[in-house]
């Protein structure tokens, strides 16, 4: 997918809307994706889970492709 802001990250960050993590999941990013529905079923049982559902939406909308070859190389 392009970077932030393109139509990708968008239909991501409505994905995350309705499902915390389905965003990630669309951006090929499983683990993560993993992680925040994991932690939003968890915190929703204490009725916290707002705050991973709004990390999930923010957390797609802008990730970048290149975020993860930046990390393991040093770069940026």
């Amino acid at each position: 997918m392009p970077g932030q802001g393109s139509a990708g990250n968008v239909l991501a960050a409505l994905c995350s809307l309705f499902v915390p993590g389905l965003g990630q999941l669309l951006q090929g990013r499983f683990l993560m994706a993993l992680i925040q529905f994991c932690l939003a079923a968890l915190l929703w049982v204490f009725l916290m889970g707002w705050v991973i559902h709004l990390w999930s939406i923010l957390d797609a909308a802008r990730w970048k492709p290149s975020d993860v070859n930046d990390r393991l190389t040093g770069a940026g």
